[in-house]
């Protein structure tokens, strides 16, 4: 009697298992797949992404090796292929390229509309506020000061990569725009903030005494041209391994207000 009351309570729990088994087993199984696709689909992501890089590091370099060597048609075209499809850091960069070579050949508006595409194509904040900074400085001499002044007061203020860059283009803008007295007042704050460079403090203290001197109306052109530049991306680029894509620029100098 016993053993027919086990045997009984056993086919009930094996018609319990079954049941359940028949309930769930579609749910799990369609988790299963679901899991199994999306891990595909990472490794195929992964997978073209890095083939991407891979392609756009010896087009890029390419580019480089043409601009190296004096063609700048070949360079510019290169780096325009790249600016229209490429991965985001290197579409900037191949974006700023062109914008170089307009600057050296004298066309500063459309410079700093190539500028001003890479810094819309930039991945992160230091590539995209360096594309802006270098549209600003590109057009100082051709743009309205109120145009100037927009551009880089966006480009100013805690946390930005570029502050103390730009709030020395803004003093240099301002001697240019003949506003000698509020341009000897921002040499004057940049001199004192923490973080600058010994070269941008030594810049900032010879413009405030030439413009004592009564010589503003030149120092303008004389800062200018001994500013220090945001670090240049091209041999960071050049030397950079086939097949990773750069994220961020060089580290820019202090930032600290």
């Amino acid at each position: 009697m016993v053993d027919f009351v086990e045997e009984v309570e056993e086919q009930l729990r094996a018609e319990r298992y079954a049941n359940l088994a028949r309930r769930w087993l579609p749910w799990f199984a369609a988790a299963l797949v679901a899991v199994i696709v999306g891990w595909l689909g990472v490794w195929g992501y992964d997978s073209w992404r890095d083939r991407n890089i891979g392609i756009a590091s010896v087009a890029y370099d390419k580019a480089l090796t043409a601009l190296a060597t004096g063609d700048q048609t070949a360079a510019f075209d290169g780096f325009a292929a790249l600016g229209k499809s490429g991965p985001a850091a290197y579409r900037t960069l191949a974006l700023m390229q062109q914008a170089n070579i307009r600057s050296v050949a004298n066309q500063p508006r459309e410079a700093a509309g190539f500028f001003d595409q890479a810094a819309k194509a930039a991945p992160n904040a230091i590539l995209k506020d360096l594309a802006s900074f270098r549209a600003a400085q590109t057009i100082m001499d051709v743009a309205p000061y109120a145009e100037v002044e927009g551009r880089l007061k966006t480009l100013i203020g805690d946390g930005k990569p570029y502050s103390l860059e730009a709030r020395e283009l803004l003093a240099i803008a301002k001697l240019q725009a003949g506003m000698t007295a509020p341009a000897r007042n921002e040499f004057s704050a940049l001199s004192l903030t923490l973080g600058v460079s010994p070269g941008m403090r030594a810049r900032a203290q010879s413009a405030i005494a030439l413009i004592d001197s009564g010589q503003g109306a030149v120092i303008g052109q004389v800062v200018k041209a001994a500013a220090t530049m945001p670090p240049s991306l091209g041999p960071t680029m050049a030397e950079a391994p086939n097949g990773s894509e750069p994220d961020s620029a060089e580290t820019p100098s202090g930032n600290a207000q």
